[in-house]
């Protein structure tokens, strides 16, 4: 059964359909693999073996007694990890913070409820930084995830457990959340596929709120096709989340087989400046020369307020959290302080214990930036530029299909050689920030390596609702190379 740690969904879907092995057996081989890794890793920080073995033979029974399971939920049956941020039924749901290190969700998530439903089972609950503040996983109270490619550098963040637990084969796949980057950088950093969907596609009903105008869950697995299956079952209108779209139903696989001939990839010179790596450079420019080779061509185009991403997004950002953690106030649930005087003290303490230092300094940045005085001068200026750096991409796709760069400026740093300066740390989604900041979907597929033998990411990004083209871009490019298919040595 070792094969099965590195067999696509499609591949699990059709053992269990052939019945060369039960969804018991299944979760079991990944459980024991956790069990082994995980200390080391850190990737896992909530297991129950007997709710997961229970929820495979469910799984089970499904495809036992309904002939059309398989064919209706291809997923039945294959395990998958949930990020911390997503509230799952009777799991602690932490969001990698000891404000709610005792908090046992009462409902699921509409993501969790949708793949719960295509008969997926829960293996636990993944690492992250705290609340979803952080570019490296070392915020997170339960301590840092390590990178399964080299444990002294980091995984990327702010899901770094669920990418750290992909690669090493810990789970087939995970569940994410991308604010400014946090699917695509640890993907690219642990050498996986990783798409955050057009914003509203996937209902953030239940996933614990970072940023409201920003955040969105997507899938992390393996592959581009891995991805499509995924996001087949988690996206769709909701209305209990009052951003969440109502459109038609799509099959992301649709277009997976589709040719690149005519197709054009955008190049754009912000992306291709000094401050990338040349290994990641090499790695990025030799992703391209394969593009063009399967087919398609590239052209420059112009994101002239790209580099005005990063301060933009720093202030919405920290804003919007400001507001969406204003709720832990140790009242209905969450830490409370042990010991105080009065209302207030129970209120300052209880956050100031609560909260470590990142989100005690966006929450101050947040507040700053909303208070009287300063409203208009950063917070009304910031979304300006929200609206030019849209208007950028619209320009740029009128000349082009996607628009591809690094993911990344470097590989997966060293623990600790950017956390004392925070402005290098939120440098690191330089190249990912704009495309939430505009709505828009893109992904991250592995296309090589570059210093220390360490995974390169290559980011795509598509206009707005071209998930379907986008993955087919990455599927065609993994059909024409293997560096998705690469493992980790120290996980084998």
């Amino acid at each position: 059964m070792s094969d099965l740690i590195s067999s696509s969904l499609r591949e699990l879907s059709a053992a269990l359909a052939a019945k060369k092995v039960s969804a018991v057996e299944l979760a079991a081989v990944f459980l024991d693999r956790i069990e082994k890794l995980n200390p080391t890793l850190n990737a896992f920080i909530a297991l129950d073996r007997a709710k997961t073995l229970a929820q495979a033979q469910a799984a089970d029974e499904k495809r036992r007694v309904d002939a059309g399971a398989t064919a209706n939920s291809p997923l039945c049956g294959i395990p998958l990890a949930h990020k911390d941020i997503f509230c799952t039924r009777g799991w602690r749901t932490s969001c990698g913070s000891q404000m709610l290190a005792n908090f046992v969700s009462p409902y699921d998530a509409n993501v969790v409820e949708k793949l719960t439903g295509a008969g997926m089972v829960t293996l636990g609950k993944l690492n992250m930084d705290e609340f979803a503040m952080g570019s490296s996983n070392e915020t997170s109270y339960f301590g840092p995830v390590k990178n399964p490619w080299d444990v002294s550098r980091v995984p990327g963040g702010s899901s770094g457990g669920s990418a750290a637990a992909v690669a090493a084969r810990l789970t087939p796949a995970a569940t994410g959340t991308d604010t400014g980057g946090s699917i695509r950088q640890p993907a690219a950093l642990c050498g996986l596929t990783g798409l955050k969907p057009t914003y509203g596609v996937v209902s953030r009903y239940g996933m614990i709120a970072f940023a409201s105008s920003l955040d969105q869950g997507g899938p992390m697995a393996k592959s581009a096709d891995d991805c499509a299956l995924l996001l087949n079952a988690m996206a769709g209108f909701d209305p209990r989340d009052s951003t969440s779209l109502e459109r038609p139903a799509e099959d992301y696989t649709r277009d997976l087989e589709k040719p690149l001939a005519g197709l054009k990839i955008g190049l754009p010179k912000e992306f291709f400046g000094d401050g990338m790596d040349a290994d990641v450079r090499a790695a990025v420019d030799a992703a391209l020369a394969e593009y063009r080779k399967l087919g398609a061509t590239t052209v420059e185009v112009r994101l002239p307020n790209s580099g005005l991403s990063v301060p933009a997004y720093y202030v919405i950002a920290p804003a919007e959290a400001s507001s969406n953690l204003s709720r832990f106030d140790g009242v209905r649930y969450g830490h409370r302080a042990p010991e105080y005087d009065d209302l207030t003290e129970m209120y300052s303490r209880s956050r100031a214990q609560g909260f470590g230092a990142e989100v005690k300094r966006r929450i101050l940045i947040g507040t700053y930036v909303l208070s009287h005085g300063y409203y208009d001068a950063y917070y009304l200026k910031a979304q300006k530029i929200r609206r030019l750096i849209a208007a950028d991409f619209v320009e740029a796709f009128k000349q082009c299909d996607v628009i591809m760069g690094p993911t990344s400026p470097s590989v997966a740093f060293a623990f600790g050689a950017k956390s004392a300066d925070p402005v290098q740390m939120y440098l690191s989604d330089i190249y990912t920030i704009s495309t939430n900041l505009a709505g828009l979907p893109g992904m991250s597929l592995p296309c090589g390596f570059g210093n220390n033998n360490m995974p390169v990411g290559l980011q795509i990004i598509g206009n707005w609702f071209g998930e379907a083209k986008m993955l087919s871009v990455a599927h065609q490019y993994q059909k024409a190379t293997d560096w998705h298919t690469r493992m980790p040595e120290g996980v084998k």
